[in-house]
């Protein structure tokens, strides 16, 4: 049976500490136990210190990656020598993984614009043959239409749901819906359909292997400035829960 990972703090949080996160998920799903994955960077850090329901259901996830720097960051200057596992790269790991087990992982794609979520479908099925598309369903549901929705995976039981519907909801919408479908591994994927879909192109690789793939986000999408101020006011907390330990995330500073 696969073993719980070691989780480490940041800022009042914890990283599962890790070389191989897709190895440990396909142990899971080949013992049929559910996974939350949670993609924590320095952004969504910022939005649990706001909000003690999504700072609730990080510290409950069964795995939490380091995917943005600022963690990677955090976790080598408290002597936690990790590299980045940005979730798209994880996702597109067990995406390859998925045709090639012995019993196929069934997949399952929510979120993103109306066709998204099909053409990054179709854009796996073609590049992993044997991968088993449970179904598509995009982020722009009517809400009278959500009970359909959550019966019909109930039904199918896929055993990876891809969750594109931005940080925080994607997070809070697992949370409430995972019991439907209790040994799949949920992941919130962000952005990741846009990119599989050929809607927007990732960072180059030596930006992102410097921990620089923020600049690319910000210099394609100038409106994320706002959201960029995560990354100082991370800094900030870092350097004042380290030396107090007094000021854990989703509680406010004076």
């Amino acid at each position: 049976m696969s073993e719980a990972l070691k989780p480490f703090p940041v800022l009042g949080l914890p990283v599962h500490l890790s070389n191989d996160y897709a190895g440990w998920l396909a142990a899971r799903l080949q013992e049929k136990r559910g996974v939350h994955v949670v993609t924590l960077n320095a952004e969504m850090t910022m939005q649990a210190e706001d909000s003690p329901a999504l700072a609730n259901i990080i510290r409950q996830a069964e795995l939490v990656i380091p995917d943005g720097a600022g963690v990677v960051l955090y976790l080598r200057s408290q002597g936690r020598r990790i590299e980045r596992c940005p979730g798209i790269e994880l996702a597109e790991a067990l995406l390859q993984r998925a045709g090639q087990a012995a019993e196929p992982w069934s997949v399952f794609f929510y979120g993103g614009a109306p066709g998204v979520a099909e053409t990054a479908a179709n854009h796996w099925q073609q590049r992993v043959p044997g991968l088993a598309i449970a179904g598509v369903q995009n982020g722009f549901l009517p809400a009278e239409a959500q009970p359909e929705f959550r019966q019909m995976l109930e039904t199918l039981q896929p055993r990876l749901i891809f969750v594109g519907l931005g940080v925080p909801r994607q997070e809070l919408w697992i949370a409430e819906h995972r019991h439907l479908c209790p040994e799949a591994v949920w992941i919130g994927v962000g952005g990741s359909f846009d990119i599989w879909a050929g809607e927007k192109v990732r960072a180059p690789a030596w930006l992102r292997d410097n921990h620089l793939e923020w600049v690319y986000r910000l210099y394609k999408e100038p409106w994320r400035w706002r959201r960029m101020l995560a990354l100082p006011k991370f800094a900030i907390r870092a350097l004042i829960y380290r030396l107090t330990q007094r000021h854990p995330v989703s509680q406010q500073l004076p």
